[in-house]
């Protein structure tokens, strides 16, 4: 089980609750930190210092009172498959009869994983996955569940879904680095997309524009603009189908045309796209530690992995 199971979270209102797309942010380290970082016996472990920099950035800067390393545990969940068969099949490595299908990772990647679980591991912060579902799918739960403020660290536009103002829910979108956020907030959305907040107007939005990094298609010859107009013109995605079926409407031939041919997609990407909040998540302690849960365990891993520096760096911002 990916996660570190503990006593039930105390939760007020006023607790801060920061949520971690782990795998976005560590390939994000892996090819913002050169490769030259490496362990004693050579092994490259750049995406290793770079999380661990990101993450003591990211709590000097905000501040979380909770934190959660979100994990994906299928990175390419089946029944998202089964709708769209075309669903991040580009990144498929080796397909598998039995677990989730192996993803396309760097070869000196792939080793750096397992240590940036033993990390997190030993410095107590806690690590959160569940089977047949994506970290996205974490983060959705989570930010449900959340009684306080949320931010969400991701690389990933799908997110800016679970924006919610009211709730002080908001996306730190990494632009360089972890030092450089994009704050996107409603405001934000309505100045980017020209749409209202995020959950069911970004869904229709990101289902129109599509996503070729996912293998999401969406409808040919709408982009961004496109769809943002079209939302502002019929409301959402039901009031825009609705709109091909009426000869009065002021869709123009081929928006008509190309709408209508995608019925079938547009019937099932909303499910595929929009995160899932009901994810069965075990109840842990998300506490930020202040201290590291195994000393030994990280003095261990700082000296086999050449990491010193960088986790002793972490563990004074931790204590502070």
């Amino acid at each position: 089980m990916s996660a570190r199971c503990g006593m039930m979270r105390d939760v007020t209102q006023t607790r801060r609750l920061m949520l971690l797309d782990t795998a976005s942010l560590y390939f994000r380290a892996y090819f913002g930190v050169p490769e030259s970082m490496k362990a004693p016996d050579g092994t490259p472990v750049n995406a290793v210092r770079g999380l661990i920099d990101f993450i003591d950035r990211l709590v000097k800067d905000h501040r979380p009172d909770e934190l959660v390393a979100c994990w994906d545990d299928d990175w390419r969940p089946q029944w998202r498959v089964d709708l769209i068969p075309s669903y991040k099949a580009h990144r498929v490595a080796e397909e598998t009869e039995t677990g989730p299908d192996e993803e396309e990772i760097p070869d000196t990647l792939s080793p750096q994983v397992s240590v940036i679980v033993d990390v997190l591991e030993a410095l107590g912060i806690a690590r959160i996955g569940a089977p047949g579902y994506e970290a996205d799918d974490v983060i959705g739960t989570l930010t449900a569940r959340a009684a306080g403020p949320v931010d969400i660290v991701t690389g990933d536009r799908d997110l800016y879904q679970l924006v919610d103002d009211k709730r002080g829910i908001r996306v730190l979108y990494p632009i360089k680095g972890v030092g450089q956020l994009q704050v996107t907030d409603e405001a934000w959305l309505r100045e980017k997309y020209a749409i209202e907040g995020g959950g069911p107007a970004y869904v229709d939005l990101a289902v129109l524009r599509g996503d070729p990094s996912d293998g999401l298609p969406g409808v040919p010859g709408v982009g961004e603009k496109t769809a943002a107009k079209l939302l502002a013109q019929y409301g959402d995605l039901a009031g825009i189908m609705a709109a091909v079926d009426d000869p009065k409407s002021k869709l123009t031939p081929s928006q008509r045309k190309k709408l209508d041919e995608s019925r079938p997609y547009v019937a099932v990407a909303p499910k595929v796209v929009r995160v899932a909040a009901d994810v069965p998540v075990p109840e842990v302690d998300l506490t930020l530690p202040s201290e590291p849960r195994d000393p030994a365990s990280l003095d261990e891993l700082a000296e086999r992995w050449g990491i010193g520096t960088p986790l002793k760096r972490l563990v004074t911002t931790l204590a502070g």
